[in-house]
């Protein structure tokens, strides 16, 4: 599967620690291999993955093609963008 990050996420990958930035690349290789799992509330088309403890890689899948929207460092920031969705 191809896989496409969006610029917000490239930041948000920049703005990490090596070794964190190193657990997201992992898991996007992951997800690249497996389909999507658990799917965001709200009725949004996004997928979103636990990458550790506080930290979530939000995805969607179209066209065998894997696009990595957002990746969160830290859980608050994850809720917060959620709860622009409720």
């Amino acid at each position: 599967m191809r896989v496409a990050i969006s610029e917000k996420a490239e930041k948000d990958l920049d703005d990490m620690e090596p070794a964190l930035r190193k657990f997201f690349f992992k898991h996007i290789e992951k997800i690249s291999q497996m389909p999507p799992r658990r799917h965001m509330r709200f009725g949004l088309p996004y997928n979103v993955e636990d990458v550790t403890k506080a930290a979530r890689l939000v995805y969607y899948t179209e066209n065998e093609t894997l696009f990595i929207l957002r990746c969160f460092s830290r859980h608050k920031e994850y809720e917060k963008w959620y709860m622009l969705f409720r």
